[in-house]
């Protein structure tokens, strides 16, 4: 996926959530920050930030962040590209050719992020984006989430009734050694995923090849799903 007229920033600030400060040509801005995580490792006062601007010009905040440079990692931290990056990957044949591909699939209560259709073989995939890394290690999720939990419980039961079941942790970042799960902030997630894949559910993980302006699948890297021993 890409991104138009980005442009380099000095990150000072995270007000809120939504919100960081940024100097940019000598003025310092308001701008949305398009990841609601923490992300406390990335933006660190004085560190360099991407920027694009944003489709309303009536909005309070001029630019997106959409990027950080980690000390020379550059991680998108952009929690939509993702998805799309990943529509680009499975058109493109990522897990083979499709029949039919949708995006944003209802199934009773539930939304998947994508169902897709190999002749009979009908496939669900949810997709988690890791911006989390330590020394070349990567680990989702970076705080509690009861979504991702449900979803992975979710895709467990629908492969016992024969759907094609897949979940992707796309790293937002290049060259890691490694993805696990984040056991210290939410093992029952890490859990869940084990048993997950246990019955039957496809675990990918992926890196991206990330620039200032772009976000692609890249490569698979390998996952160990071993809890810590207590």
């Amino acid at each position: 996926m890409q991104y138009s007229a980005v442009v380099p920033a000095r990150f000072l600030s995270r007000p809120n959530r939504f919100i960081a400060r940024v100097e940019l040509d000598n003025q310092v801005l308001n701008v949305h920050v398009k990841n609601t995580g923490r992300c406390a490792e990335l933006l660190r006062p004085g560190c360099t930030v991407y920027l694009q601007p944003g489709g309303n010009p009536a909005r309070k905040t001029p630019y997106d962040l959409i990027a950080v440079d980690k000390d020379g990692l550059l991680v998108n931290m952009d929690s939509a590209a993702p998805n799309q990056a990943v529509a680009e990957w499975l058109a493109a044949g990522g897990i083979g050719p499709l029949d039919e591909l949708r995006a944003e699939y209802k199934l009773g209560a539930s939304r998947f992020d994508f169902f897709a259709r190999r002749g009979e073989e009908k496939i669900l995939m949810e997709v988690k984006g890791c911006t989390l890394e330590e020394n070349g290690f990567a680990r989702f999720p970076d705080a509690p989430t009861l979504r991702g939990l449900k979803h992975v419980e979710e895709l467990a039961a629908l492969a016992g009734q024969g759907w094609r079941c897949y979940v992707m942790i796309l790293l937002q970042m290049e060259g890691m050694k490694q993805f696990s799960p984040n056991w210290s902030t939410h093992p029952d997630f890490g859990h869940a995923l084990r048993r997950a894949v246990e019955v039957g559910v496809t675990l990918l993980t992926y890196d991206c090849r990330v620039t200032p302006s772009s976000l692609t699948v890249n490569a698979p890297i390998p996952a160990d799903l071993t809890p810590p021993e207590n």
